[in-house]
Formats: C-alpha cells, structure tokens, sequence
C-alpha cells in the first residue's frame, strides 16, 4: 500500500475510485489487464489519500444532486478500508449534501456501513451491487483468495434485503471447466431469488481475457489445475470473450428465472436503474 495525492476524483461518469490496484486476489480479474496502464504492482494499492477532500469540493459545487458510483475498478471495500474508511467518509458526505449512491464489492466489510447506507436510501437511493461467482466454499478460497466467498455474500444480500437496501447481483465471471456447471449457475441463480434482487448483470456464461489478465489467469491454472491453460489455448486462442459450451442452454433458465420473478435481467436496465437519481423523492426531503 501507498499513499497519491489525486488531482481528480469523479469520471464523467459520476463514478470514483478511492483505491487503485486491490489485494483479493482474484485469478480472473479484469483489472490486471494492461490496457487500465497500472504503474505500479497490482497488489501494491495505492490510496487516494486527498479523496475525501476533492469529492467534498465537487459535491459543493453541484447544483443537482445524482447518483454516485464507485466500485467498478477496484473494490472500495478491500481489506485496507477497514482501518482508512476512506469509503465511509465519503459516504457520509453523499448523505450530508443529499446525493445517491451505489457501490460494487465482493466483500461482506459493506455490512459495516449498512446503517449509513439506510440513511442514505432513506433520503435519495442507495444501491448494492455484489458479484456473485462461486458455490463451492472451497473453490472459491482457491479462486478468490482474499475475499469472503459467494456464500457470504448471499448472507451480505439477505441482510440488505431486511433493511430494505436495493440490491443488484453481477453474475459473472463463469471459467470454462471449472464454474461453468449448470449446478454452480443454477445455484447462484437461486440465491439471488431468495436475495429479492432487483437486478442481475449477467454478461453470458463465461469470462474475459486480455493482454495482462490472460497470463495471469493462466499462470494460476498451470498452478493449481495442470494441463487446463492448454484447453483454453487450443480452444480460444487470444479471444477476449471466453463463451462457455453451456451458454446457451444456462441463458435461457436465466432469462426465464428473471422474467418469472420480474428481476432486471439486461446489462442496460441494471445500469439505468443504479444510475436513475429519485428527483421527486430528493425534493420531499
């Protein structure tokens, strides 16, 4: 870990990254890839140490209120967090100036802040959005080291559902030969029934791979399940899209699960609905 002095925050987008780099471990991460230009090992986080600061300025300077995101990088509840509370500062100041917010983890640290996220929800709209990978307790400690399992994380989405806290679910990433199951997919898929999701982000049955994250996960694969990288060479090349042989015929329960329980099942509708500031709602309060 070290510490920047950042000379922005907010992406045209109204999303933020307090932290860049992050040490979950994931074998599959997207965010290792070369194109993101990290100038510094992955592991080695550095932490915007002014954040709290330039996102005040830039919350005082806006005349309407909208929705914040943060959490498409690097997850702002990796294991530093707990001790910088980077994060919950800044949620605190989205509350205090009357602004939204939606976070992406994978970590159950965001029960932390689950009061804070109530207030917010309460006053404006507060969204929680979890991935979801792995059913197997085991294989997702080999997988996703550094992280609480999907296990967990489902017990995270049933404890936001109780507090009334909108959750949305990404559903991916699926490695060809070893989360690809029909007994994996259909599983998750279960949970984020049970969750009362309002949104799934599911991408396809399947992963991404480029130039810097492709070593890397193959790498992990020559460790931990020998032989395997040469299946997925011979059988993608440098794809960036991996489709699992199982896409189609997973898709489809997906689709039919979603439209049963009226859950937002495209890519398009979940990022709208997490992106939609309640205007009526933020002018009552």
């Amino acid at each position: 870990m070290h510490f920047i002095q950042a000379k922005s925050l907010l992406t045209r987008w109204n999303g933020m990254n307090l932290y860049r780099g992050c040490t979950h471990g994931c074998a599959y991460c997207d965010s290792r890839s070369e194109c993101y230009r990290m100038d510094h090992a992955f592991e080695d986080v550095a932490v915007k140490a002014n954040a709290p600061e330039l996102f005040e300025d830039v919350l005082r300077r806006r005349r309407k209120p909208c929705m914040i995101g943060t959490g498409s990088m690097s997850d702002p509840y990796q294991p530093i967090e707990r001790d910088l509370r980077l994060t919950r500062r800044c949620f605190e100041l989205i509350c205090d100036y009357g602004f939204g917010a939606s976070v992406i983890t994978k970590s159950d640290l965001v029960l932390r802040d689950i009061d804070l996220l109530a207030k917010i929800n309460r006053r404006t709209k507060a969204v929680v959005q979890v991935t979801l990978t792995i059913v197997d307790d085991e294989l997702s400690r080999v997988v996703e080291p550094g992280v609480c399992p999907s296990s967990r994380r489902f017990e995270v989405l049933c404890e936001l559902r109780d507090r009334h806290i909108p959750t949305v679910v990404w559903l991916c990433p699926f490695l060809p030969w070893l989360t690809d199951t029909d007994e994996n997919f259909l599983k998750l898929l279960d949970w984020c029934v049970e969750a009362q999701v309002r949104g799934i982000v599911c991408f396809g049955v399947g992963m991404t791979l480029r130039e810097g994250s492709r070593e890397h996960y193959y790498a992990f694969l020559d460790r931990r399940f020998p032989g395997l990288s040469s299946r997925y060479r011979s059988t993608y090349g440098n794809a960036y899209n991996v489709v699992s042989e199982n896409n189609d015929r997973l898709m489809a329960r997906f689709e039919k699960t979603c439209e049963q329980h009226g859950i937002l099942r495209t890519p398009d509708e979940c990022f709208a609905y997490t992106a939609a500031f309640p205007e009526l709602q933020s002018r009552l309060f």
